[in-house]
């Protein structure tokens, strides 16, 4: 439920984005004709001036170069005018990218708050079963079922901190195209995001996975390998 709320508003900032992309890109791509008139216009003039230098005037040989120089400064203008937007579209495509990656943090933080109530609830209704059982077994020397040992409870609540886990990740939301530079890790080969684990193989080819995609809600104790490198060492 979170994760499409985050992604409806982001979805709803970003509606407008294709329209003014093309609107900027249209105005680079008349910018480039323009140039490449201008730089036509250049040769032209060059062309002319070079074959009737000799038989010009000293001012009319000024004149020309004047020409040639405010052709010039033309072309530099509309090539000032095209970098300029050129980086107007490309913050404006990082500011989304920037709105995007907060959401993700935000959204993560919540996702860890909530885990942490339900964690501390789990634990106080445990505390008070255990406290009935206690009050319930006295004088009558009852043995616990094999159901209420605290073996069997630590695999229940975490199968239950597993299922509040898996359906809401951030997962969901980076299925949108991110910077191609950015590292990705993990089966999913998604990038960095929330808690992550390394393989204790040195040669692991992967490294680096999140909690959710090898079924982790808490950091293991003692080595860890990931899937892979484990069916590797079966099969030596």
């Amino acid at each position: 439920m979170a994760t499409a709320i985050y992604l409806e508003h982001y979805l709803d900032s970003i509606e407008n984005l294709p329209c003014e992309l093309q609107r900027n890109f249209t105005l680079m791509r008349d910018l480039d004709n323009r140039t490449e008139e201008k730089r036509g216009e250049i040769d032209k003039l060059a062309e002319e001036y070079v074959s009737n230098v000799k038989n010009l005037a000293s001012e009319q040989r000024v004149e020309h170069l004047q020409k040639i120089k405010n052709a010039f400064s033309k072309c530099k203008e509309f090539s000032d005018d095209k970098v300029q937007l050129a980086m107007q579209t490309y913050e404006m495509v990082d500011k989304h990218i920037r709105r995007l990656d907060a959401d993700l943090a935000r959204f993560e933080n919540e996702l860890k708050e909530k885990l942490e109530y339900e964690s501390s609830e789990g634990r106080v209704v445990k505390s008070n079963r255990s406290l009935r059982d206690k009050r319930g077994s006295r004088g009558r020397g009852r043995k616990g079922s094999e159901e209420d040992s605290p073996k069997k409870k630590k695999i229940k609540n975490s199968s239950e901190l597993s299922d509040a886990l898996l359906p809401m990740q951030p997962s969901d939301v980076l299925d949108m195209p991110v910077d191609p530079n950015e590292p990705t890790y993990c089966l999913c080969h998604q990038v960095s995001y929330g808690e992550m684990i390394g393989c204790d193989n040195p040669d692991c080819p992967i490294e680096w996975f999140h909690f959710a995609c090898v079924d982790l809600t808490t950091k293991p104790k003692g080595k860890w390998f990931c899937p892979r490198c484990n069916q590797d060492k079966k099969k030596k």
